[in-house]
């Protein structure tokens, strides 16, 4: 059965891309384009008063700009967002912030881990690779020409993101966000991003999941050469399962990517599965010794390429950490940089 095929979709087609459509008085969607081969997210406008607020902004890019500013034409009617509130710190939910904020004095509302991350990031534009971060990959098992690929990349994240705003609203979870006549309860997730914000209007029965939950995709949980050792799987798997808690089944999710969808509780339990029996089958595999990039083919059904072999890298090693962690691998030989590990 396909992952989403227990699922209700209410809404059967999405806005053509770089447009929008109702989800009711209050909310509208919003499809901006990406240019990869995810080639949309969805933005959640929030009517606020005579104007709408944003949650989340798009990837920086000149169609990104047209797009915005055919919204504030056409929809707000030459008014300016009221704030703008981003998920988390990837670049197609954070990139066009600063370029918003800075058009219309909007102020950005973002979590402080996210909101910090990302000012790190975009400072290191430009900068060399660390040599931390060639030991990281070398150690996964990327080959010569494949590290040195990520050194020339390295420092890339800055020209998706405008320049973000000086400063900014902290939101915390728990925290409740009134946005015109609605209450939206802050409910953090782990491990996609260190302090993702979901935003829950409980007595609609409506949750904003930005990339926390996505109806046919697992969003990417890597460890990154800045924690080498982190357990960002350990930190997605009790996200998920406090969120399956947390949740109605009927609630309306809408999610960064697909369609608004209901069977959130069935949703996370596919996703805690499909995690579980990746991990069972990196243990079987490693009662050979193996490196990260050597999992690829157990962990991954697309094409690694050079286009995703960092992520599938980050998302191997963020297994192998997990079952470090839990006694399950130790780590067996270093070899040329290269570390192989096996099932204990």
């Amino acid at each position: 059965m396909k992952p989403d095929a227990a699922l209700d979709y209410p809404i059967a087609t999405p806005p053509e891309p770089g447009r929008w459509l109702p989800i009711n008085d209050d909310i509208m969607w919003l499809r901006m384009p990406l240019p990869f081969a995810l080639a949309h997210i969805n933005l959640w406008l929030l009517r606020e008063g005579d104007s709408w607020a944003t949650v989340d902004t798009g990837m920086r890019s000149k169609e990104a700009i047209e797009v915005w500013e055919g919204v504030h034409e056409e929809l707000l009617g030459g008014n300016e967002l009221t704030r703008v509130i981003v998920t988390h710190m990837h670049p197609d939910h954070v990139g066009m912030a600063g370029w918003l904020c800075e058009r219309g004095d909007s102020k950005l509302w973002m979590s402080q881990l996210e909101y910090l991350l990302c000012r790190v990031l975009v400072a290191d534009t430009g900068k060399e690779a660390p040599t931390d971060g060639v030991t990281f990959y070398r150690a996964a098992g990327l080959d010569d020409e494949q590290v040195e690929r990520y050194k020339r990349l390295f420092g890339q994240f800055g020209r998706a993101v405008y320049w973000m705003p000086d400063s900014y609203t902290r939101i915390r979870h728990s925290d409740v966000l009134e946005i015109g006549e609605h209450r939206f309860e802050v409910v953090n997730g782990n491990g996609h991003s260190p302090e993702h914000a979901c935003l829950f209007d409980e007595k609609r029965n409506i949750l904003i999941s930005g990339d926390q939950i996505l109806p046919t995709i697992s969003s990417n949980v890597s460890v990154w050469p800045t924690e080498p050792n982190a357990n960002p799987l350990r930190d997605w798997l009790d996200s998920c399962a406090r969120l399956r808690d947390r949740l109605p089944e009927d609630v309306l999710v809408l999610p960064a990517h697909g369609k608004p969808f209901r069977g959130v509780q069935t949703r996370l339990t596919q996703l805690i599965d499909e995690h579980e029996q990746s991990l069972a089958d990196v243990r079987a595999t490693c009662k050979t010794p193996q490196r990260a990039v050597d999992l690829f083919d157990v962990l991954f059904d697309s094409r690694i390429t050079d286009g995703n072999r960092i992520m599938a890298t980050g998302e191997a090693v963020a297994n192998i950490n997990y079952l470090l962690a839990a006694g399950d691998l130790v780590l067996d030989d270093i070899l040329d940089g290269a570390h192989y590990y096996r099932a204990n």
